[in-house]
C-alpha cells in the first residue's frame, strides 16, 4: 500500500489509455452539456470546433477514469480530493482521439490538524494521440498516512 510517506516529490508518471467515442461524446453531452457542438456534426462544423467534440466537462471525466485506474494498480490509501487549481480546456478532443495521462507530484504536506493524514499537489496534463496536450490541471490529493506498528 502506498502512504503519504511514499509520495515523493518531482516523481512523474504517465499512465492511462481512453479511446473517445462518437457515441459516448453524444451521450455524455445529451445529459450534462447539450450544446449542440457536442451533438451534431452539422452545428459542430459551423463553429471553430469545425467536426463534434466532447464536451470538456467529459474530458476531465475520461482523464478522472484513467486516475481512479492508476491509483487502483498503485494500491494507493488515497481518501478523496478537495478540488482541483488551474482546470484549462488546451484542445479540443474528438471521437476517435485516445487520450493519455502524464502527471508530476509538485508539492506534499502533512495535516496539521489530522496526523492521520496528508496531502499532495500534481500536475496533471492530458494527451491525445498525436501527443497534443488537450487538458490540464493541478490536482490535490488527500492520502492517509503510514499506520503506527
Amino acid at each position: 500500500m502506498q502512504y503519504f510517506e511514499d509520495i515523493e516529490v518531482g516523481r512523474t508518471s504517465s499512465f492511462g489509455s481512453y479511446h473517445v467515442t462518437r457515441e459516448e461524446v453524444i451521450a455524455y453531452a445529451q445529459k450534462f452539456d447539450p450544446q449542440p457542438f457536442h451533438l451534431s456534426d452539422e452545428a459542430a462544423a459551423q463553429t471553430h470546433f469545425g467536426r463534434l467534440s466532447a464536451s470538456g466537462w467529459h474530458t476531465c471525466g475520461m482523464a478522472m477514469a484513467m486516475v481512479v485506474a492508476n491509483l487502483k494498480t498503485q494500491r494507493q490509501a488515497g481518501l478523496g480530493s478537495p478540488g482541483v487549481d488551474e482546470l484549462r480546456w488546451l484542445k479540443p478532443v474528438y471521437p476517435g482521439d485516445t487520450l493519455r495521462c502524464e502527471t508530476e507530484v509538485i508539492e506534499k504536506r502533512a495535516s496539521r490538524s489530522r496526523p492521520e493524514m496528508g496531502s499532495y499537489r500534481s500536475r496533471m496534463r492530458v494527451f491525445n494521440q498525436d501527443d497534443v496536450a488537450v487538458l490540464s490541471f493541478t490536482s490535490i490529493g488527500l492520502i492517509a498516512t503510514r499506520p503506527e506498528g
